[in-house]
């Protein structure tokens, strides 16, 4: 046997004491991982038996099925799904004679309605306050600065009763209620805004601007270009004109009576509280979180923005903030979840969120067990959508095998 072939069997023997090393170390790290999700499971098994006997010796049967039963309460405010025509469910305001699960579905569409518009506020809000802390301006970031440094360090609880007693109810009764631009109506009974409403005919002419409008503002949302952008809110605006000249759609109007406003869209009092609450508090994290990106990019960048003749403006808006977005998604996904959870302290002031409508039904049928474990499953998707959005638009800002 010459040289070579000693050499090449002794390669093959020492490739075959690899494979079998890493087949034996892969084996047994599936084992420990198997042994411990076996473990997690036991002990959930034993949990669930445990909290079972202990119902059962007390007479409290474990079950859902109180979900079907009458509600037999009201809501104050919200809207759930109901069954409509044929297979297809429709959107009711929620009364006493619906089911247990319809003020679930209640209190679930509170709470998205309102960590929605959070969202969308704090961001703007939070994206404007961090811009304003590196300001040029004296005035400007100072006010900045001290509004997120106080409200950063203040409960959110605290500035909850503060925005609802302190302000909100120190609106104008609605005999005398503020008329703002616009047809807005500020009065204690609620904050009352303009809607738009389809008049209920279907054209050809109505389809297609309703197509246009779609694509405009699917355009103005998701289009990169800043230019076509501008362009798609341009046509989404034309197209929504030409939708109530044509008499498509309507603009409902709010119209102030001497106890409460008629028409329009309205937010009550405890729902005004609780989103300006969210969304000051959430802006100002959001604010830090900026401020930080803005920060750590290089300063040469603002230099050479300045180099090229470009305005402060022009440099923060097509220089900064693209590049600033791109690196805080991850953790504006974190504060998004945050103030989603952060909207069960609307019970503080009588919102009905879906711990509230919880503490009601937990009350009402005893079944507090099955109820908190809906309510937590419930967050738990809500954060799990949140984080979905986040992370897709991550992934369409920041593409696989683009360096940043």
């Amino acid at each position: 046997m010459t040289i070579h072939e000693t050499s090449a069997i002794q390669g093959m023997a020492e490739n075959d004491r690899l494979r079998w090393r890493r087949l034996r170390n892969r084996i047994r790290h599936e084992a420990i991982q198997l042994g411990i999700v076996a473990l997690i499971v036991v002990l959930l098994g034993m949990l669930a038996y445990a909290v079972k006997t202990g119902l059962a010796e007390k007479g409290i049967r474990f079950s859902f099925s109180f979900l079907t039963n009458t509600a037999g309460f009201d809501i104050s405010e919200g809207w759930t799904l109901t069954s409509g025509d044929g297979f297809v469910p429709s959107l009711a305001q929620f009364s006493s004679d619906m089911s247990v699960a319809s003020g679930f579905v209640t209190g679930i569409f509170n709470t998205a309605k309102v960590a929605l518009l959070a969202i969308i506020l704090s961001t703007i809000l939070g994206t404007m306050l961090g811009v304003g802390r590196l300001s040029t301006n004296w005035v400007v970031r100072n006010l900045c600065f001290w509004i997120v440094e106080f409200v950063r360090n203040t409960p959110l609880l605290i500035q909850l009763v503060f925005w609802y007693f302190a302000v909100v109810l120190r609106f104008p009764p609605m005999a005398s209620a503020a008329k703002l631009y616009g047809g807005l109506i500020v009065s204690q009974q609620g904050i009352y805004v303009p809607t738009l409403s389809w008049s209920g005919g279907v054209s050809t002419l109505s389809l297609i601007l309703v197509t246009a409008t779609v694509v405009s503002v699917l355009g103005a949302v998701f289009d990169p270009i800043r230019g076509v952008r501008r362009i798609c809110v341009a046509a989404t605006v034309v197209c929504l004109g030409l939708l109530i000249a044509t008499g498509g759609m309507t603009v409902d109007f709010p119209v102030a009576n001497k106890f409460k406003a008629s028409g329009g869209t309205s937010i009550s009092p405890e729902m005004a509280a609780l989103l300006l609450a969210i969304v000051v508090s959430s802006a100002s994290f959001i604010a830090e979180t900026v401020r930080g990106a803005i920060d750590a990019l290089p300063r040469a960048q603002w230099e050479a923005a300045g180099s090229l003749g470009l305005s402060r403006r022009d440099t923060v808006n097509d220089i900064i903030l693209p590049q600033v977005f791109r690196v805080v998604l991850p953790s504006f996904g974190n504060q998004y979840i945050s103030l989603t959870k952060n909207t069960a302290l609307g019970i503080a002031v009588g919102y009905p969120d879906l711990f509230n409508i919880y503490g009601t039904i937990a009350n009402q049928t005893g079944h507090s067990l099955e109820g908190i474990i809906i309510v937590m499953a419930s967050y738990l998707i809500l954060s799990w959508i949140i984080s979905s959005a986040v992370y897709w638009a991550n992934r369409r800002l920041n593409p696989m095998g683009v360096s940043q």
